[in-house]
């Protein structure tokens, strides 16, 4: 049977980012859903290392307020705004054929929402609900790959081991006679690498040159460490997001004479050539199928409770780069 409003403890509670570097729980009051609208009950969400922690720095640039809006983001940038777009819940009133059932939503870090169930996705049967919180991430490597365009065979390097990078990693590992090097500063990476079909090095032990690269780590270093490495006619994929942060580039070296090609890519659109027969429902759901995959439970490496995000929230962002995705659990 259908659950009310009263039998799941209403109002739900939300976390608010209230001013740069500082947020806090609240209320969040909802009623009960309407036609063709889910209220769904938050089990896990996940915090986005990368672009989270900029917006919860207050470093999204004037220009970028509109571009930057999360799909149910409340408020506006800098603050206070409601963001994310990691959550994976369960059904517990709305259409009969959608209740009990294990959705992903991009909806920000709330215990209860109720939105139109045109905007939810089921989880497959086989990925766990614990790692269905990767799937906008997945979503963002799925969207990478089309932009990239790899060759079967070629050598690969993928510089910036986060959550998006390991997993264009595991995409990339999957291609026939493809060479994936993934190359971070952390040397603790390594065995991920391993699990995840891909051979690792530190900047300074990296050698040779690649057909394509990608660049996720966040950082200027990594992208002009793209451009020494790429080959004659290579592809360099940027998807990386600096906020406000300006970025300088070596272009009077090897960038003109190799005949270079530096890509961006951002989930927002879709690659040109997939449009006519894909949209953001069908991508997502291939995000969420690909999950099915039990090594990538290593890129998940912390997990608290979500009343405790005003506090932890801060501390993931201290740690930036030592953190991969860390997930919220929910009561």
């Amino acid at each position: 049977m259908p659950q009310n409003l009263d039998s799941v403890n209403a109002p739900a509670l939300a976390f608010w980012i209230t001013a740069p570097g500082e947020g806090e729980i609240r209320s969040a009051p909802i009623t009960a859903p309407g036609p063709g609208e889910a209220l769904v009950r938050t089990r896990y969400s996940a915090v986005s290392r990368g672009t989270e922690s900029l917006v919860f720095q207050g470093r999204v640039p004037p220009s970028q307020y509109h571009a930057m809006r999360a799909p149910f983001q409340e408020g506006e940038f800098p603050a206070p705004v409601k963001y994310g777009y990691c959550n994976v819940g369960e059904v517990v009133d709305g259409p009969a054929d959608w209740l009990g059932r294990t959705v992903f939503c991009l909806y920000p870090h709330q215990s209860f929402y109720r939105v139109p169930v045109s905007t939810l996705t089921a989880v497959p049967a086989a990925v766990p609900a614990a790692r269905a919180v990767l799937a906008a991430n997945m979503e963002t490597a799925v969207n990478a790959l089309w932009d990239l365009a790899p060759l079967v065979g070629e050598r690969i390097a993928v510089i910036g081991a986060g959550v998006v990078g390991c997993l264009c990693v595991r995409l990339l590992a999957g291609i026939p006679g493809v060479s994936v090097t993934m190359v971070d500063h952390n040397p603790q990476r390594k065995p991920l690498a391993r699990q995840l079909g891909a051979d690792f090095a530190t900047p300074a032990q990296v050698s040779g040159v690649f057909d394509r690269l990608v660049h996720a780590s966040g950082n200027p270093a990594g992208l002009r460490l793209a451009l020494a490495l790429a080959a004659m006619e290579a592809t360099i994929l940027e998807l990386s997001w600096y906020g406000d942060q300006a970025v300088e580039l070596p272009l009077g070296e090897h960038f003109h004479p190799r005949r270079l090609t530096l890509r961006s890519s951002q989930v927002g659109n879709l690659n040109p050539a997939q449009q006519p027969r894909w949209d953001h429902a069908r991508r997502l759901a291939l995000a969420l199928r690909l999950l099915d995959d039990a090594r990538l439970d290593a890129l998940i490496d912390g997990e608290s409770a979500f009343e405790d995000l005003p506090t932890t929230l801060p501390r993931l962002v201290a740690m930036s780069g030592q953190v991969l995705c860390h997930r919220l659990r929910y009561p």
